[in-house]
């Protein structure tokens, strides 16, 4: 019953101090960052050296379109069906 007691407490105890430290600070202790409008940079004194590295390889800057072939083949004559409808007339 003892040991009961004492893990109920423990755990009364855990809870009670993670819900105090999740607890988000006050709107009026927020620190205001501020940035400067411009930085200037100065590399007079300073020499630079280095190398231009580029990327291996060609830059496409077109794609080409994808061909698709059509499911229907477009004919350009009816020669044989106008004979045969002929034909049937007669």
């Amino acid at each position: 019953m003892k040991i009961i007691i004492k893990t109920m407490a423990a755990t009364c105890l855990l809870l009670l101090f993670s819900v105090t430290a999740s607890a988000e600070p006050p709107a009026s202790e927020e620190r205001q960052i501020t940035y400067k409008k411009r930085t200037e940079i100065d590399f007079e004194g300073v020499e630079i050296q280095g190398a231009l590295v580029r990327p291996q390889g060609a830059l496409i800057l077109d794609r080409k379109a994808g061909t698709f072939h059509p499911l229907i083949e477009l004919r350009s004559d009816f020669d044989d069906e106008i004979n045969k409808s002929i034909d049937f007339i007669k």
